[in-house]
């Protein structure tokens, strides 16, 4: 497995600033673009593809922190996290929200999708307008959240960087691998509720 982290020249940390990851990815992939090497052998132009398909790999892979995560704790753990069906307990409620929302709104798509009344068709315009605000709130709820566990997530990185003191030493059981592992989950969430919720109101749109 490719660390990621020593590509980028990056050391292993919880969080990362993307823009500065950016910079430091266009900086490390400016040789390797294949505009660079048109003149090379097939040998040289293979081999910097090859460097540059990682690299880019890396950089979408580090800036985002439920893949971030992902990859660190498989880095030090040596295996991939486990990716457990049940919601964790902080996130119930938001949970039952999206999925009742969003059954809500697969109702209310399908009865528009059988309306053939100008008449009808106007009132469920109305209602259509409703229920992307709704689901707006929702999606602005679930933004919030997010903006909640990045925050966690830059706190748990100065205990990454420092950790506390054990007998006087700097212990590497000190290190938080279970509420990373933890935070990796609900951003799974997260984003998979985004997504669900997104779409939604794309499909309103029409």
């Amino acid at each position: 497995m490719i660390d990621y982290f020593a590509l980028l020249n990056e050391p292993r940390r919880p969080w990362i600033d993307v823009e500065e990851l950016k910079e430091k990815f266009l900086a490390l992939s400016s040789d390797f673009h294949p505009d660079r090497v048109h003149g090379a052998s097939e040998d040289e132009k293979q081999s910097a593809n090859q460097r540059y398909v990682e690299l880019n790999a890396a950089h979408a892979c580090l800036r985002d922190p439920k893949e971030r995560l992902r990859h660190l704790l498989e880095l030090e753990q040596g295996v991939k996290p486990r990716d457990l069906q049940s919601t964790p307990v902080e996130m119930t409620e938001l949970f039952m929200e999206v999925g009742k929302l969003c059954h809500e709104v697969d109702s209310f798509l399908r009865e528009k999708a059988r309306v053939t009344s100008p008449l009808l068709r106007v009132q469920i315009f109305e209602r259509g307008l409703e229920w992307n605000d709704n689901l707006k709130s929702l999606q602005e709820r679930i933004a919030a959240q997010r903006e909640s566990l990045v925050r966690e997530l830059i706190s748990l990185n100065q205990v990454w960087i420092s950790p506390p003191k054990i007998d006087g030493c700097r212990e590497r059981e000190a290190l938080p691998l279970d509420r990373l592992e933890t935070l990796y989950r609900i951003f799974s969430y997260i984003n998979r509720w985004s997504a669900q919720v997104h779409e939604r109101r794309v499909q309103l749109s029409f």
